[in-house]
């Protein structure tokens, strides 16, 4: 059997069904979304309650920048994750290792929402909310690899895009899902009432998300790409210093594409516009249900441009999609807090709307355009790796460093600035990849797969 064909194909050569694929697909969404949940939650529960119920003996401005430095931390931990993941989904394959990170993320999120705060129990409140954070980078580092390959490595060559939009697809549900979920208990709820329990909810409902989610990953048949591998006994031993000794500067530029997106991404998903936007002492002002219900819209919109977007780069390609996507991005950049600013809850979802046209684009591509770029014995830990970097590199601290921009210039353009610098070195970073759309992934092709991505290099 050819490599090419193995992304349609079993290992005994027999063509994958559509209703074989359709599981995959299925299991790829639900299971990112169950996962993206769990961060986002999180992520809004930073910008709205943690300051007040873990940190508020630091003061308030300290006790923001403290809130959002443990969204942070779990990237911080992103690579180890990515490098188990990636080592033992290698190794022993993509399906245990979803299971493995969901499961994990799931338990970490549920505990979350029964911890105790400073007032109750003192120091011991943020020590365990922040291990129960990195426990959630862990498996974030390894989620996202796993779900992209397991979508890309059983789709058809010319619907690669399409197929790995669906993983990517699971993020922005999984910010509509979250932020729908608190803006529903802000309602029931609300004010002091929210924040003495109504916030512990979306937390404890990630245990009926694992359950559903466990059974659905449960049910799908492993990647073609690393059944062949296994059939043929040719796991790579140590891929991850494989990886290193080969492709060290392919993961750097990998990591600046994704560092390109996540960083205005995480204006919204790490919850900086939710605490810019009901700060009572801010230019907005707003209260946390309108404020959650806009960014919940804004979901949609990120969904429907990212599922565009992978569909788009199977016509054109995945760098001519990216470039694209970068112009995009810069112009919801400009208008991010232009439009917040306006104060009311129209213009915050106009603001973070037209942002999120240009994340998909930027996020859409991105599961085939990593496949594609690294050889099949160590895709998982490349995917994986630089996947993870990238998010330290731009959405990791990206919500402190805008708090942190605001309180030293008391403006919002030093963070306009920001971002659009950050979208800068996502588009640099593509203009140095080939385009490689439609490559065969399979094992039989690892020398032409090993053919340097990035232009101008001729060996891996």
């Amino acid at each position: 059997m050819s490599g090419s064909a193995s992304p349609g194909f079993t290992p005994t050569g027999t063509i994958a069904s559509h209703g074989d694929r359709r599981r995959v697909v299925f299991a790829t969404v639900i299971g990112t979304t169950v996962e993206w949940y769990d961060f986002f939650v999180y992520a809004s529960a930073a910008g709205l309650v943690f300051s007040r119920l873990f940190f508020q003996p630091a003061g308030e401005q300290a006790a923001i920048l403290l809130s959002f430095a443990t969204v942070g931390v779990s990237f911080l931990f992103r690579p180890l994750g990515a490098f188990l993941a990636g080592h033992f989904g290698d190794k022993y394959g993509r399906r245990v290792v979803l299971v493995l990170t969901l499961i994990v993320m799931g338990g970490a999120t549920t505990l979350i929402g029964v911890l105790p705060t400073y007032a109750q129990i003192g120091l011991g409140a943020p020590i365990l909310l922040i291990v129960l954070r990195i426990l959630q980078g862990i498996s974030a580092g390894g989620e996202w690899g796993g779900a992209v390959l397991m979508a890309v490595e059983h789709a058809p060559r010319k619907k690669r895009g399409l197929f790995g939009a669906a993983p990517q697809i699971g993020v922005p549900l999984g910010l509509l899902l979250a932020s729908g979920v608190m803006a529903v208990m802000a309602v029931i709820a609300p004010g002091d009432a929210f924040l003495e329990w109504g916030w512990r909810v979306p937390f404890l409902l990630s245990i009926v998300l694992i359950v559903i989610g466990y059974w659905v990953r449960r049910r799908v048949e492993e990647s073609p790409v690393f059944a062949e591998i296994a059939e043929r006994k040719e796991q790579t031993r140590l891929p991850i210093v494989q990886l290193f000794r080969r492709h060290t500067p392919l993961v750097v530029i990998a990591a600046l594409v994704f560092a390109g997106n996540g960083a205005a991404g995480y204006m919204t998903t790490g919850g900086y516009i939710q605490n810019y936007a009901t700060d009572p002492s801010g230019p907005v002002g707003l209260e946390a249900g309108p404020v959650l219900w806009a960014v919940t819209g804004s979901g949609f919109t990120w969904l429907a441009s990212t599922f565009v977007a992978g569909w788009v780069s199977d016509k054109i390609g995945r760098r001519a999609t990216y470039l694209v996507g970068w112009v995009v991005q810069l112009g919801g950049v400009l208008a991010l807090f232009p439009l917040v600013n306006t104060g009311g809850v129209g213009g915050v979802f106009a603001g973070v709307a037209v942002l999120t046209v240009g994340l998909g684009f930027t996020y859409g591509p991105q599961a085939a355009l990593y496949s594609e770029l690294f050889p099949a014995s160590v895709r998982f830990s490349g995917v994986s790796i630089s996947y993870a970097i990238g998010a330290i590199l731009g959405g990791a601290f990206a919500p402190t460093i805008a708090a942190a921009l605001v309180q030293a210039t008391g403006t919002t353009w030093a963070v306009t600035w920001y971002l659009a610098g950050m979208t800068a070195i996502g588009l640099v970073a593509t203009l140095l990849l080939r385009d490689r759309s439609g490559i065969p992934l399979g094992p039989d092709h690892e020398t032409e797969q090993a053919v340097s991505p990035i232009r101008g290099v001729s060996k891996a």
